[in-house]
């Protein structure tokens, strides 16, 4: 009988899952790596050393958006998961996400009050339904990026950039260079393309929408977006379709001295706030400016395209409490820091990445002492009424994708942008009315003019 009993206690032990320093551990999942995963492993260090209740497992992992879906499906997500914006919403749709309002409320604020924290295009992005489903961890905003140098050798004022997408045309065009003997080109002021992260965002940059005011689809019925488009095709058919395939082909990868942007082979390009670590580590030295967007119609000086990643707790996550408390750590500061050894939170994640805080505060120090030379400019098109971002729709990803095929038809020259919109138009049509009768039939669909929504 007293085997039995040992067995049986060897067996209990077996099962205790209590780790040895009795405090709840709970793991994160993230996208980043690199220098960006060593900043949020600091953080988490940070927020480790700070209570001696909880212990943050963090894990730098690829395609961490499906991993997280599949596991949360399966029952067995992370506490923590740290995703790209656009996912709350499809995440949101399918119930993968838990709400953080009911924490927010325990911590004294309302949801609004909790908003209010934030610059309005980042408190909105992470508000879905009226709901807060994530808060955010980096954000960013983009810019026209200019090589001062090309600037001055072109006759250009290197301090002057195009205020106007005429103006972006005429700066182009001035920038181009070719080879004298052969005609190819061996310089090009500025290319839809390069990089071709935002080509999502021309349509809204020259003034489309793409959800309507009753919440269908609007893509294909909007004139803007065709004018759009046909700025596209006209880069193409100025420098040439195969001139500009036999050009872009020398092109090396984006973080590298190949950069077409770093190596001097396109004087502007579109980019984040992340791009002056690439510069200073790819091609230091580099003398390059900062400025908005080039207005595509009046009224819309400091236009950029905001971003956002995001922290989120998925359905069935085995520590909610001890989640949304590393959550709420990571978007909290110490308003007072004087040093970066005083940074805290947010700001020393935003600090190690070089980009600007999401929050409304920043401490003197990180204000004062921001590594990245043009943060103000950054905050401040944050800040801005044009600043844009993702539709708040739970097909984005998919539209997002249609709109890709269509920048790509129109800059080949394989569809007029009229033929190729129709086409998108009908396509994510399509899709949403599916995807709304799904939500229908679950009872989740909500109204386009609810609070907190901007889609």
């Amino acid at each position: 009988m007293k085997w039995r009993w040992a067995w049986l206690s060897l067996l209990l032990i077996g099962c205790d899952r209590t780790p040895p320093d009795h405090k709840v551990h709970i793991t994160y999942w993230e996208k980043w790596s690199g220098a960006e995963a060593a900043a949020m492993q600091a953080v988490v260090d940070a927020f480790n050393r700070s209570q001696d209740r909880i212990v943050v497992e963090f894990l730098s992992t690829s395609s961490v958006d499906r991993k997280t879906l599949v596991a949360t499906a399966g029952g067995d997500p992370p506490d923590v998961a740290g995703l790209w914006v656009p996912n709350i919403y499809s995440f949101a749709d399918r119930d993968a996400l838990m709400p953080l309002d009911d924490f927010i409320r325990a911590e004294g604020y309302t949801l609004d009050e909790w908003a209010a924290r934030y610059a309005p295009v980042y408190a909105d992005m992470v508000r879905y339904r009226g709901r807060f489903y994530g808060l955010p961890a980096t954000p960013a905003t983009t810019a026209l990026h200019w090589n001062k140098r090309l600037f001055r050798e072109a006759g250009l004022d290197p301090d002057r950039p195009p205020r106007t997408v005429a103006e972006l045309d005429e700066f182009a065009e001035r920038l181009t260079k070719r080879d004298p003997r052969t005609g190819a080109i061996v310089q090009l002021g500025f290319l839809p393309q390069e990089p071709g992260w935002f080509s999502w965002a021309f349509p809204q940059w020259f003034g489309a929408k793409y959800v309507d005011e009753s919440g269908e689809i609007a893509i294909g019925h909007s004139p803007a977006a065709r004018t759009a488009y046909e700025w596209v095709a006209r880069y193409t058919r100025r420098y040439g379709l195969n001139e500009v395939r036999t050009f872009v082909a020398g092109f090396g990868g984006f973080a590298s001295s190949q950069n077409p942007f770093m190596a001097g082979k396109v004087a502007m390009v579109l980019q984040g706030v992340w791009m002056d670590n690439f510069i200073n580590q790819f091609a230091p030295g580099l003398e390059y400016g900062v400025a908005p967007w080039p207005a595509a119609q009046h009224g819309q000086e400091n236009f950029t395209v905001a971003d956002l990643d995001v922290l989120v707790i998925p359905r069935g996550a085995k520590h909610p409490r001890e989640a949304w408390e590393f959550i709420k750590y990571v978007n909290s500061i110490n308003p007072y820091a004087q040093r970066s050894e005083e940074l805290q939170g947010m700001e020393l994640l935003c600090y190690l990445q070089k980009k600007q805080s999401p929050l409304r505060q920043w401490s003197p120090f990180f204000e004062r002492h921001h590594p990245h030379r043009y943060i103000a400019l950054f905050r401040a098109l944050g800040d801005s009424p044009n600043a844009i971002h993702y539709p708040k729709i739970g097909i984005w990803q998919e539209y997002r994708r249609e709109l890709d095929s269509v920048f790509e038809s129109v800059r080949l020259l394989a569809r007029s942008p009229e033929e190729a919109l129709a086409f998108c138009q009908q396509r994510v049509a399509d899709s949403w009315r599916w995807h709304r009768r799904s939500l229908e039939r679950r009872g989740a669909l909500w109204t386009i003019g609810t609070p907190g929504e901007h889609p």
